[in-house]
């Protein structure tokens, strides 16, 4: 069967019942027992990845187990195949080469398990790599969207079916990693389908803070097969952030647990019958579209969750028309938000003293002002640093970069230069507000500036000319320019 005829029974299956996605991939390498040179040599102990290389048959073997056990998904063992990660075992350059092979062990094990009544589909696993733009830092936009490229490459030249931007902790990451999977659909003329998962933590945030209504309103742009959490601490823990989650998302909403917390001996608290259960029961509150296990999941908490979830209807996509962004935090525009209170001191043309303290490049001292605005009622924060005298991306970069670690309101993009624009949006996780456009100088910057916003999901202030320009604003829509 063709790989896009294999997307389309996919979605079809999406929509008619609950699909489950396989186990662990760790716990099942892990129980095997390798030996260092099943890795290939001690340097590359622990490598899961390489054993892609070094040990396929053991890679083939912990996919059938999941096939046997009733998976519809299987994910490939590419984790952490990206030249990043890789990197740390000196491979690096054989990025591609490990993430091909993991994709043509899945699909080799899914083509031997093809019948008329079942189909096992391929998602090519992309984790968070070891670095996160917003947390750690180590690591630009341009570099790692790079690196994800050269991985999802290698997964669809493999056979993946899908990709799976999975356990991310940061939503910078997420985008970049979208950005360099929109690469690699540009060369191969085809959208490559993408689903996404985010890892809620015990705080309730991902690791760079946003909440799952925030995460899911950075992303409702995308054209995404489904969208989810996974790993974690457990299904209990995730049962809020699922409702949440399912009464938000137009996309099929997807929950694949820990199998709870390790204890001191490594053992996973959640044994596969009350696995099962407590997963089974968010299918049976209609939730969920797919299912399955993370760590410490094995074949046998896949074959209970199968039996668990046949028959359950699956999750109803919804359709919510709203107004929304955010940074850490979702913000609803609607009539019982407004109005709208938008911060103005973090503009150079708004305020002297930010003006002064930009010229001193004091930029923990700049973001303070935002942070008091936002204590003082400011739902959206406008950002602006356009002085001539100065350079308008450092300073933005540099203000951002400190901004972001303060508030947790959406940012308003103030600029006319759509580079800085560009780059100021691979700061911003959330979903800013790009302030503005117009026709007022023709159709230049409106053709700039509108892609920008589709590509990074940003809303936009469109500001409305009146046809007589000594009036300048329009104050009614007939003598606005059309």
């Amino acid at each position: 069967m063709k790989a896009t005829n294999r997307v389309d029974e996919l979605k079809r299956g999406l929509e008619e019942r609950i699909l489950v996605v396989d186990g662990a991939m760790g716990t099942s390498i892990q129980d095997m027992d390798l030996s260092a040179d099943d890795f290939g040599g001690a340097q590359y102990e622990g490598c899961n990845e390489y054993l892609n290389l070094t040990k396929p048959d053991a890679i083939r073997l912990i996919h059938r187990q999941y096939v046997e056990a009733g998976a519809d998904i299987i994910e490939t063992n590419s984790f952490g195949s990206t030249p990043l990660v890789l990197a740390e075992y000196g491979l690096g350059e054989r990025a591609y080469e490990i993430s091909k092979a993991a994709a043509q062990l899945a699909r080799e094990v899914a083509d031997e398990h093809y019948s008329s009544d079942k189909t096992i589909f391929v998602a090519g696993s992309m984790g968070p790599t070891t670095k996160a733009i917003s947390v750690t830092g180590g690591v630009t936009w341009d570099e790692l969207a790079e690196h994800y490229y050269i991985q999802a490459k290698g997964l669809m030249d493999g056979g993946a079916d899908i990709l799976l931007l999975e356990t991310s902790q940061d939503t910078l990451n997420v985008k970049a990693g979208l950005a360099g999977i929109d690469k690699l659909s540009v060369e191969m003329i085809y959208d490559v389908p993408v689903a996404i998962q985010c890892t809620i933590e015990a705080m309730g945030t991902m690791l760079g803070g946003q909440d799952i209504e925030a995460f899911y309103s950075s992303l409702a742009h995308r054209n995404l097969l489904w969208i989810g959490m996974n790993c974690a601490t457990g299904p209990g823990f995730m049962r809020d952030h699922l409702r949440t989650l399912s009464g938000l998302s137009r996309f099929p909403v997807a929950v694949i647990p820990n199998a709870g917390l390790p204890d001191e001996d490594g053992n996973y608290n959640e044994i596969p019958s009350t696995f099962s259960i407590a997963v089974s029961d968010f299918s049976e509150a209609g939730w969920t579209n797919l299912v399955g296990g993370c760590c410490g999941t094995t074949p046998e908490h896949i074959r209970r969750l199968v039996d668990a979830t046949n028959g359950l209807e699956p999750r109803k996509t919804v359709s919510r028309n709203e107004t929304f962004v955010s940074g850490l935090e979702a913000f609803v525009i609607d009539d019982d938000t407004k109005p709208v209170l938008v911060g103005e001191r973090t503009n150079v043309l708004g305020s002297r003293q930010f003006k002064r303290l930009v010229a001193e490049s004091k930029w923990e001292e700049m973001a303070e002002i935002g942070r008091h605005q936002v204590r003082g009622g400011a739902q959206i924060l406008d950002v602006c640093l356009q002085d001539p005298d100065r350079d308008e991306l450092s300073d933005v970069i540099n203000f951002l970069s400190a901004l972001t670690k303060k508030i947790k309101v959406s940012i308003m993009l103030d600029t006319t230069d759509a580079n800085v624009l560009s780059e100021a949006l691979k700061l911003t996780p959330g979903k800013c507000v790009i302030n503005s456009i117009n026709l007022e100088d023709g159709e230049e910057k409106f053709r700039a500036v509108v892609p920008l916003a589709k590509r990074f999901g940003a809303a936009l202030v469109v500001g409305c000319i009146d046809e007589d320009k000594t009036q300048a604003q329009a104050v009614t829509r007939s003598e606005s320019w059309r």
